[in-house]
């Protein structure tokens, strides 16, 4: 009898602790985030909720060549002599929180910034999207002397040059879902600023932006972006009273055009490679969302690449 007591007690306690492990394992994977929403925390000129793990050290090379539009003369803008070059080294300190720095071609852009996606969708839909904070200063390092030749040539000019006036800034809310295992979106707001600006441009600028990835093999997808400045009249600053007479340059008020970018991705767990086209020689955001003068024309398209690396320590 004895015997038979022992045994069911045994019986009970084994089915129990199997439910409980069921239901915690259960429990974890509620919690557990999605996997490979994006293959790299940059897609192409735009940032991704991906953050790696702490101690992740990543390597980003940005490149973009001269327009098209002299078609084989110059090999469609890869021998062209206007061209963008961005170098940037990002490091996770935190879970989920990334700083970094870059230097850019394109009026020597020193730029410091920082990522922290905030919430990470999960595969049981306990929080459906993923939302992600980016931020950065940049230091415009370009020569005073050559201020004429991005339309800054105005008679104070190179006196008001300073520190203070090289300073632009950027700031973003991403918000997006990994929707089926191979399409990833996103959307997101942002708010540009610029200390100095032509008198024919805003200081600020408000933007929305859609960004894609479909994934097409084990390794590859097509990607693509969309950045839209917005005219918001409340928020503009620009004087239809301003001309030529009193503005050297003056060819009526100025509104940045939108970027469209379109291109294909190849990944491995450490690297990703995307090359594209688009029409913004920009690299960062806030000069694209303020001084993009290229409309979304076949000739003002320009080919690029973006190549990520991660090291973990």
């Amino acid at each position: 009898m004895k015997s038979k007591i022992l045994y069911i007690l045994l019986g009970l306690f084994v089915c129990t602790n199997l439910f409980a492990q069921e239901e915690t394992t259960e429990v974890k994977e509620k919690d557990k985030p999605v996997r490979f929403a994006w293959e790299s925390g940059m897609l192409i000129d735009q940032q991704t909720s991906m953050v790696p793990t702490v101690k992740t050290l990543e390597m980003v090379i940005q490149h973009k060549f001269g327009s098209i539009d002299n078609g084989s003369s110059d090999l469609w803008g890869i021998y062209a002599p206007a061209g963008n070059i961005r170098l940037g080294l990002n490091y996770v300190v935190a879970n989920n929180v990334q700083i970094g720095w870059g230097i850019s071609r394109r009026n020597m852009y020193n730029d410091f910034n920082i990522k922290w996606t905030i919430l990470e969708q999960t595969r049981k839909n306990k929080v459906p999207v993923f939302v992600t904070v980016f931020a950065n200063t940049a230091i415009d390092g370009m020569d005073r002397d050559d201020l004429e030749l991005y339309n800054y040539d105005m008679p104070y000019a190179r006196s008001r040059f300073n520190l203070k006036s090289r300073m632009s800034y950027f700031a973003e809310l991403i918000i997006g879902r990994k929707v089926t295992n191979a399409l990833s979106v996103q959307g997101a707001v942002s708010f540009s600023h610029a200390n100095f600006v032509p008198q024919w441009q805003d200081h600020d600028r408000v933007g929305l932006h859609f960004n894609g990835r479909l994934k097409v093999s084990p390794q590859g997808a097509i990607i693509f972006n969309f950045d839209a400045p917005l005219q918001i009249d409340d928020l503009s600053e620009q004087n239809p009273g301003w001309n030529a007479e009193n503005t050297p340059g003056w060819d009526g008020p100025y509104h940045p055009e939108p970027n469209l970018s379109f291109g294909y991705e190849v990944s491995t767990s450490t690297h990703a490679f995307q090359i594209y086209m688009g029409n913004s020689q920009a690299m960062l955001l806030q000069d694209m969302m303020i001084n993009n003068y290229n409309g979304i024309d076949f000739d003002n398209f320009a080919i690029g690449f973006t190549i990520t690396r991660l090291w973990s320590f």
